[in-house]
C-alpha cells in the first residue's frame, strides 16, 4: 500500500507524494540511502575502470580507447539523467530495476568482452571490430544506467524528509564522490590482484544488486505493490544466480578463452601488476611463445633473428659495458653474451615477475640460454626513464633499447627527446645506442619520427631494416601485425652522439649468425628509400606517435 498523498511543501517536485512510510527513523533512513549512494558510486567506477583496463589490454592505444570509453560514458550519463524524469512517479521500483540491470550488464561486461576478443577477433575495419563495438556498447549502456541512478536517489532522499535542493545535492554528491574514491582504489589494489578482472567484475555486480535490492525491498517496500515486490525479488535472485554461476565457471572460461587466443599449449598465465604474461609451448620440443598483454614478443624462428639484428651492429665496437633497457625475457642478453669482450650487462626491466619467469621457467630460460645465471648479468627492476636519470654519465659503451613499439601509448615516453637525451648522457666516448623503432614498412612515419627525435637529442642515427621470415612473429603492437601471409620487418636505428652517424657493421669476433655485412648494407639502403623528412621530434609534453 502506498500512503495517501500529502500536501507538497514549497519547492517540491510535481511527483512528490509525501513522506515515505519507513520501517526506521528518518535519520536512519537518510543514512541508509546515502550508504547505498556510496556503494553504487563505488560499483559504477569499478565498471568504468574495468572497461578502461580491457580497452588497454585487448585493443591497445590506451589514450584513444580511454577517451572513447570516458566520453561515451559521460554522454550516456547525461542522457540517462534526462530519461530519469519519466521514472520519478515510480521511484523505488524504477531504482530497483535499474540496479538489477546495471549489476547484470556491468558484472558480465568483462566476460563478454573477453569472449568476443577470444573467439571472434575482428570483424573488419578499425571501428567495426567486435571488441571495439562491444566496448562502446557497454560504455553506453553502463553510462545510461548510472545516469538514471542519481536523480532517482535524490528523489528517494527527498521522500524521507524534504529539504532544500542545495543541502540534498551536497549530501548525495559527498557520498557519491567518496564511494567513487573507494571504488577507484579497490579496483587496482584489491579486485585486480586478488580476484582478476572477470571475477572482480562479477563480484562488483553482486554487491551492486544486493545494495540496491536491500534499499528498495527493505526501506521502501511500502512504496511497492505486492506484484512489484515479488517481481524485483525474483529477478534480483535470478541475476544473483547468473553472476554466481559465471563466477563459478570463470576459471574454466578463462582457460578456454586463453587457448582460443594463444593456442592449446598455454603453460603459464599471470597478471604481474604491470602486464599479463602468457607462456605457451617451450617444452617437449614445442616452440616457445611469450605474450605480453596479448601481443607476441617471443615466438617462431624469427625471435633469434630479431635479437641478432638488434644487438649485432651495436656491439661492432667497444662493448665491455652494456645496458639493456627492457629485455626482461633475457633474449637480448643472450645475444649480447655471445660477443667476446663483454664484461658487464645491466638489464633494466619494469616487470620483475617477467624477469623471474625468464630465470626460472624451463622453456623461457632455455630460450635465453640461461642468461640470468651468467655472473656478468645484473637485473635492476625499475622504470627505464627513471633509471637513466640516476645513472652516472659515461657509464656504458652500448645502450640497447629493447622496448615495446612506439605505437603503444604507454611506451611513448621511452621514445621521447628527453629519454634519448638521458641515454646519450650515459654513453661513454665512442658509445652507441640502438633502438627498435617499430615496423618500417607498416609504420614509416613512426619510424622516421624516432629518427627525428634522436637527432633532436644530439644523436646521429643510421637506419636499417631487417626482414623476418615467420609470419607468426609480429613486428608491431597489434595482434593483426602478425597475420598469416604477412612476414614482418623490423626497423632499427643505430645512433651515436654527434653529427656523424655510426657505420653499420658486425663484430668480426662474434659467432656467425643469419646477418651478413652485405645484407646489412642492403637493409640500410631499403630503409633509406622510405625516408620521410621534416617530421617534428616527440617529447614528453607533445608525443608524436
Amino acid at each position: 500500500m502506498i500512503e495517501p498523498h500529502a500536501p507538497a511543501p514549497p519547492g517540491a517536485p510535481p511527483s512528490w507524494r509525501g513522506p515515505a512510510r519507513l520501517p526506521v527513523r528518518p535519520g536512519t533512513g537518510r543514512f541508509l540511502v546515502l550508504a547505498c549512494v556510496f556503494v553504487c558510486a563505488a560499483c559504477g567506477l569499478v565498471y568504468e575502470l574495468e572497461l578502461l583496463a580491457f580497452a588497454s589490454y585487448l585493443i591497445g592505444d590506451s589514450v584513444t580507447q580511454s577517451s572513447v570509453v570516458l566520453s561515451v560514458m559521460v554522454f550516456a550519463m547525461g542522457i540517462g539523467s534526462l530519461g530519469a524524469k519519466r521514472l520519478r512517479r515510480h521511484t523505488a521500483a524504477a531504482f530497483g530495476a535499474v540496479e538489477i540491470l546495471l549489476a547484470l550488464v556491468g558484472g558480465c561486461s568483462a566476460m563478454a568482452l573477453y569472449a568476443v576478443f577470444a573467439w571472434t577477433g575482428g570483424w573488419g575495419g578499425p571501428w567495426t571490430e567486435g571488441p571495439r563495438c562491444l566496448l562502446v556498447a557497454f560504455s553506453l549502456a553502463i553510462g545510461l544506467l548510472i545516469g538514471v541512478e542519481v536523480p532517482l536517489l535524490m528523489e528517494l532522499i527527498q521522500r524521507i524528509r524534504h529539504q532544500d535542493a542545495g543541502g540534498a545535492v551536497a549530501d548525495l554528491f559527498a557520498a557519491d564522490y567518496v564511494g567513487a574514491l573507494v571504488g577507484g582504489l579497490a579496483f587496482p589494489f584489491v579486485l585486480l590482484p586478488f580476484c582478476g578482472q572477470l571475477t572482480g567484475a562479477l563480484l562488483t555486480g553482486t554487491v551492486n544488486v544486493v545494495a540496491g535490492g536491500a534499499l528498495v525491498l527493505g526501506l521502501f517496500r511500502r512504496d511497492l505493490g505486492r506484484r512489484a515486490r515479488w517481481t524485483l525479488l525474483l529477478v534480483g535472485l535470478a541475476v544473483l544466480g547468473v553472476l554466481a554461476s559465471a563466477a563459478a565457471l570463470s576459471g574454466a572460461f578463462e582457460r578456454a578463452a586463453r587457448q582460443a587466443v594463444y593456442g592449446p599449449d598455454v603453460r603459464v598465465a599471470v597478471q604481474t601488476g604491470v602486464q599479463e604474461v602468457v607462456l605457451a609451448g617451450g617444452t617437449h620440443g614445442r616452440p616457445l611463445d611469450l605474450y605480453l598483454d596479448g601481443r607476441l614478443r617471443v615466438g617462431g624462428q624469427d625471435a633469434r633473428r630479431y635479437h641478432e639484428a638488434l644487438v649485432g651492429p651495436a656491439l661492432a665496437g667497444p662493448h665491455a659495458r652494456v645496458l639493456i633497457l627492457g629485455g626482461g625475457d633475457g633474449l637480448a642478453a643472450r645475444a649480447v653474451l655471445r660477443h667476446p669482450g663483454v664484461h658487464r650487462v645491466d638489464i633494466v626491466e619494469l616487470d620483475g615477475r617477467l624477469a623471474e619467469l625468464a630465470r626460472r621457467d624451463p622453456g623461457l630460460a632455455a630460450a635465453n640460454g640461461h642468461a640470468y645465471a651468467d655472473p656478468r648479468v645484473r637485473l635492476v627492476v625499475a622504470d627505464a626513464l627513471a633509471r637513466l636519470r640516476i645513472t652516472p654519465a659515461a657509464s656504458y659503451d652500448v645502450v640497447i633499447a629493447d622496448l615495446p613499439d612506439p605505437g603503444i601509448t604507454a611506451s611513448t615516453k621511452l621514445y621521447s627527446e628527453e629519454f634519448y637525451g638521458l641515454a646519450r648522457r650515459v654513453l661513454a666516448p665512442g658509445g652507441r645506442l640502438v633502438v627498435h623503432a617499430g615496423p618500417l614498412t607498416g609504420r614509416p612515419r613512426g619510424f622516421w619520427t624516432v629518427a627525428a627525435t634522436l637527432r633532436a637529442a644530439g644523436l646521429a642515427a643510421t637506419p636499417y631494416r631487417v626482414l623476418g621470415h615467420d609470419p607468426g612473429f609480429p613486428s608491431g603492437p597489434d595482434r593483426s601485425a602478425g597475420a598469416p601471409g604477412a612476414p614482418p620487418d623490423w626497423g632499427f636505428l643505430l645512433a651515436a652522439p654527434g653529427r656523424t652517424a655510426p657505420p653499420l657493421r658486425l663484430d668480426p669476433a662474434a659467432p656467425a649468425g643469419t646477418l651478413t655485412p652485405a645484407a646489412l648494407a642492403a637493409d640500410r639502403r631499403a630503409a633509406e628509400r622510405t625516408r620521410i623528412g621534416g617530421l617534428p621530434a616527440s617529447t614528453l609534453i607533445h608525443p608524436r606517435y
